[in-house]
């Protein structure tokens, strides 16, 4: 993609969002950029947090190589490595995504999972300009590696089977995002970026296709976004905080993604908090050394001043109750101001949507959100959202909610406080932790299917259910205290201990025992022919042979039958239910309503 030389001076970074499956090699498609291992040491093997590395200019050239033509400005791309989609959507830029562009992994050999359709959503919705790497294509069948090259060189090399074997793949891939309503090819084949996707195929593993990936992401940068990039390259910085950290002899620091404007030392920054907003002022800045990220860096180097956008970490007093994933800003001059608007911010995130839910807690307002939006999409209301440890007025309050499946605590990466525990105990409040939130709201969501089937049950067995039976011609063993007689049931199950009615609603009797084979037995279903034993009735006066009779269901068992419980009954019990029904009706249509 070569691009014409402009006069444009100042640009700011563009920030590169990457998002994608779980597994799909996110982490690795940056590890292989910058050398390091960080996919490694993330819990579950992805990333939970968001990480910032800036790959300078010079970098991207070195590693396109021929590639790159033309004049760019752009000083190079900082890419922020995402927990899966949720991280796009809590860095926030103004209310908008603060990512420019976005590259979605994509395993070229499995295709499309449910994190890419939720991945392609929030990007239409940001209309967020994105690529495709369409990763591990090492895997393909036949195909032959050939380390850290573009695949425009590549290709070429391959055989037939194995050129026709990846064309597959990358079609398929094009064919699925044409369902989710893009325009994309192979990157190589399109003219018009702003109306087609570029589908990049990449190998984080060999690192083939990583030059043209960085190409095309440049290009697009200098040619599609340079009026937005020059807008922010000047002014009173505006930061979002990745984590708040004690690192020896410096105290309390922030590692700050800085999306707009500079910072310099000696700035007064407003810094988010659980309570009143803090104002301080900024001792030092310090940035992650070149293709470092910044959470795995250890050797730091102190600079006056840094532009937009970058990864920097903040040394400040009194940033002790900073909150992770709330906003920093300058404040040169209307501290009152800003300090208002940073804390609104903070409001809007603490979420307290009804008056029963869950009780959500995280280490971070990103992890805070991403939970808040996941449960929401799921209809699971929620009665509070913090970021903290799990307390124990949290599990007190989760006491008191009455909906057995909401009264819980779900938290992410954050810990149970010693006096929590023992109100755990106390109240048997179930608390769903984990550092990974698909895994955690997996748990949340199967624990309920779990217990609602638990539930559901024993709920069936409790209730009473319909049942019915005729009292067959010439099996009339004893008349009465009680009366023994064979019977065939026609509808339902019948027990021992239920009363028994009439077609016309007249009580019965109760059946006191059931034999089959002369074995006493606890139910019969529908077709079995059986002796049972009736207290009550006498043969002749109250019951005859060839009578039918109802099992007598309670009016409140019938009412949870009719309205709750009916898509559980058998066909031949919905019929005798509502036969038994419409003799109840009779006399009060409204009985059982």
């Amino acid at each position: 993609m070569a691009v014409m030389a402009t006069n444009q001076e100042n640009l700011r970074t563009p920030i590169v969002c990457v998002m994608g499956h779980v597994d799909h090699g996110k982490t690795s498609l940056l590890d292989k950029i910058r050398g390091t291992s960080i996919a490694e040491k993330e819990a579950g093997a992805i990333t939970q947090h968001i990480g910032a590395t800036e790959i300078p200019l010079a970098t991207i050239k070195t590693l396109c190589g021929p590639l790159m033509k033309g004049d760019f400005k752009v000083p190079g791309l900082l890419f922020i490595d995402t927990p899966g989609h949720h991280a796009f959507t809590t860095l926030r830029s103004r209310g908008g995504a603060l990512a420019d562009l976005a590259v979605l992994v994509i395993d070229v050999n499995e295709g499309f999972q449910p994190q890419t359709v939720e991945a392609l959503k929030i990007l239409r919705r940001f209309r967020t300009p994105f690529v495709i790497a369409a990763n591990k294509i090492d895997r393909i069948h036949g195909w032959h590696s050939y380390e850290n090259e573009a695949f425009v060189t590549i290709y070429k090399r391959q055989s037939e089977r194995a050129k026709m074997a990846l064309d597959e793949a990358v079609y398929k891939l094009i064919g699925q995002l044409d369902e989710e309503g893009f325009s994309s090819d192979r990157y190589d084949r399109i003219r018009d970026f702003q109306r087609n996707v570029g589908v990049i195929p990449t190998s984080a593993k060999t690192g083939e296709g990583i030059p043209d990936l960085l190409m095309i992401l440049i290009g697009l940068a200098q040619r599609f976004l340079e009026k937005n990039l020059r807008v922010h390259a000047k002014g009173e910085g505006i930061g979002t905080i990745l984590e708040v950290k004690e690192e020896r002899g410096l105290g309390t620091t922030l590692d700050v993604i800085l999306y707009d404007g500079e910072l310099n030392v000696g700035d007064t920054v407003v810094v988010g908090c659980l309570d009143e907003p803090i104002v301080t002022k900024v001792r030092a800045l310090l940035k992650p050394r070149p293709l470092t990220e910044i959470r795995a860096e250890e050797k730091f180097q102190r600079v006056g001043k840094v532009v937009a956008a970058s990864g920097v970490k903040v040394v400040a007093p009194g940033l002790e109750k900073a909150l992770a994933g709330s906003l920093m800003r300058v404040a040169k001059e209307d501290v009152a101001r800003i300090t208002k608007e940073v804390k609104s911010e903070l409001e809007e995130v603490t979420i307290r949507t009804d008056e029963t839910g869950v009780i959500l807690k995280a280490d971070t307002i990103g992890s805070l959100e991403a939970l808040v939006n996941e449960l929401k999409s799921a209809d699971v209301p929620i009665r509070r959202a913090e970021v903290g440890n799990i307390s124990r007025k949290d599990i007190f309050e989760a006491a008191t909610i009455k909906d057995p499946y909401l009264a819980v605590v779900i938290g992410f990466c954050v810990n149970i406080l010693p006096d929590a525990k023992e109100e755990m105990q106390k109240s048997g409040v179930r608390v769903f932790q984990d550092n990974v939130i698909y895994q955690l709201i997996d748990d949340y969501n199967e624990w309920v299917a779990r217990e609602k089937s638990i539930y559901e049950k024993k709920r069936l067995e409790t209730i009473i259910r319909p049942g019915r039976f005729m009292i067959l011609p010439g099996y009339i063993f004893r008349r009465s205290k009680p009366a023994i007689v064979g019977v065939k049931v026609t509808g339902g199950k019948i027990k021992p201990r239920v009363d028994v009615v009439n077609e016309n609603g007249v009580r019965a009797g109760m059946i006191k025992d059931i034999q089959e084979r002369g074995e006493h037995i606890n139910e019969a279903g529908v077709g079995k022919e059986v002796a049972v034993s009736i207290d009550g009735p006498t043969i002749g006066r109250q019951i005859n042979e060839k009578d039918v009779l109802y099992v007598d269901i309670p009016e409140r068992h019938a009412k949870i039958l009719e309205q709750e419980l009916y898509d559980k009954l058998s066909a031949d019990e919905i019929e005798t239910l509502t036969a038994f029904l419409n003799i109840k009706r009779k006399e009060n249509p409204f009985w059982a309503k």
